[in-house]
């Protein structure tokens, strides 16, 4: 069998460098859709009542869905042992279904992304696995149209496939970082793909946020504006996906396998060896335990934002949505704003002090009075400033802490815990409800885990992690 021939180098200069980044930060604004109108607004706050729908037609036959779903809490407390709906033969709470699908989001990426990094770094067809997992994402999110009346399963098992082909697509595009960046631009990178993301999600949401609010005008229910909006971002999202898949650039790798069913075996083998390594480089696990610990914290807070307002504050979807929308704008700002700090006084004190932030904020929803939207609307504000910034920054730092090459494989271990809410943060807060019917306790049981990561984090020696890794240490990190 003849021998192929080697791949010819790639333009590696800056100009190449920075066309590759300009198509990179456009995954950002085109998946960020998914995560802002989808997750962050809308999915929790709908199909909560989808649940209760169900739970009233097998408990209350007799009584009008609409008013049984208004009356749903005092309804169950006046009958214990109703309100439940069947899952998979488990009887669910409807107010923790959203919790317990998103549980199971995550356990399944617990599973599946390692897989998904070790078969792109084993391959190198990352361009055809970001654009593949992100259609099928988007593909499940657009039929989210389709989720009404009492099909609550229906949107549950489109969400766990949209949020797994979602963080698929993420390990995989987060994986480009440390090949198209040098590691002084590592963080500015970051921050700015984090930051055009938010302005992305920002601008569908408030598109969005025009539609709801004048559904009547229009001569829509207030379900199909709520279900329009929802598809709007699984079209978003694929049609802006265009643009990187134009623009970044498969890295020659190995010789390996040719066979898609021999790509795959080595791809679990190429696992195996990723998950011995991190042996070999323990700085670089306990900064990513300390990670997946706070970012738990930070993704389940903002995942469960929209149901927290308005089953615990019981504001109007209105105001959750000019909340969110607030903080999509007011994030870009913070995530270029974090990026600056991380410039002058270092990436470890700045992701640190974020921290503080967020244990602050999670305190302050115990405080947070019923039916005061000012109250949230500051909550929201004080987030928007401290979530960009978080993220993008620690996005930054793990980079610096893998080796070359492995890059998929290692982002694969971090985005189990990055962007959608984390198994732990997801199932504390599954079983808070399940037991307390309270998101406020709920929320606050989210301080733990950003105590914990900013202990672990502030153990963690990054310039050693740095060198271990064989990478160069930045100037300030």
């Amino acid at each position: 069998m003849p021998v192929p021939a080697p791949p010819a180098a790639l333009d590696d200069s800056p100009s190449a460098r920075r066309r590759e980044q300009r198509g990179w930060y456009f995954y950002d604004w085109a998946n960020s859709a998914f995560y802002t109108t989808i997750i962050s607004v809308f999915l929790g706050p709908y199909l909560i009542p989808v649940a209760k729908t169900a739970s009233c037609a097998q408990d209350f036959p007799g009584m009008a869905s609409d008013r049984c779903v208004a009356d749903f809490d005092k309804l169950v407390a006046a009958n214990p042992g109703l309100g439940y709906v069947d899952v998979l033969g488990a009887d669910i709470r409807p107010v923790a279904y959203f919790g317990l699908i998103t549980t199971v989001a995550v356990l399944l990426q617990i599973v599946f992304l390692p897989i998904v990094g070790a078969l792109a770094d084993h391959t190198g067809r990352k361009k055809e696995l970001l654009g593949g997992f992100a259609y099928v994402g988007a593909l499940a999110a657009m039929a989210l149209f389709f989720v009404e009346g009492d099909r609550y399963l229906l949107g549950g098992v489109l969400f766990i496939v949209a949020n797994l082909a979602y963080g698929s697509s993420v390990v995989v595009y987060d994986s480009f970082l440390p090949q198209i960046s040098s590691p002084q631009e590592r963080d500015d990178v970051s921050s700015r793909g984090w930051a055009i993301g938010y302005l992305g999600g920002g601008l569908l949401l408030a598109l969005n946020l025009v539609l709801y609010l004048q559904h009547e005008s229009l001569g829509l229910t207030e379900s199909m504006a709520v279900r329009i909006c929802m598809m709007s971002a699984g079209l978003w999202w694929a049609t802006f996906t265009i643009i990187p898949l134009l623009r970044l650039r498969n890295r020659p790798v190995p010789a390996h396998e040719t066979t898609a069913l021999r790509s795959v075996g080595g791809s679990f083998r190429q696992l195996g060896r990723t998950l011995a390594d991190l042996r070999r480089f323990p700085l670089t696990l306990l900064f990513l335990v300390a990670y997946l610990v706070y970012n738990d914290g930070v993704q389940t807070v903002i995942g469960n934002s929209a149901a927290f307002a308005s089953e615990a504050l019981k504001l109007e979807q209105e105001v959750q949505i000019i909340a969110i929308l607030m903080v999509q704008f007011v994030a870009f700002f913070g995530a270029l704003a974090l990026g600056r700090l991380a410039r002058n006084f270092g990436t470890k004190r700045t992701v640190l002090a974020s921290l503080v932030v967020w244990t602050a904020i999670v305190v302050a929803a115990l405080f947070v009075a019923e039916g005061q939207a000012l109250q949230f609307f500051l909550m929201a504000f004080v987030i928007a400033i401290v979530l960009g910034g978080t993220q993008a920054l620690s996005r930054s730092l793990f980079s610096q802490v893998i080796p070359k090459g492995r890059e998929a494989e290692y982002f694969s271990l971090l985005q189990i815990s990055d962007k959608g809410s984390a198994f732990i943060g997801s199932l504390t807060v599954t079983i808070a409800l399940q037991l307390t019917n309270s998101y406020r306790i709920a929320i606050v049981s989210m301080v733990i885990f950003f105590v914990i990561g900013f202990v672990l984090l502030a153990l963690t020696n990054l310039p050693k992690a740095i060198r271990a890794a064989g990478n160069e240490v930045p100037d300030r990190i």
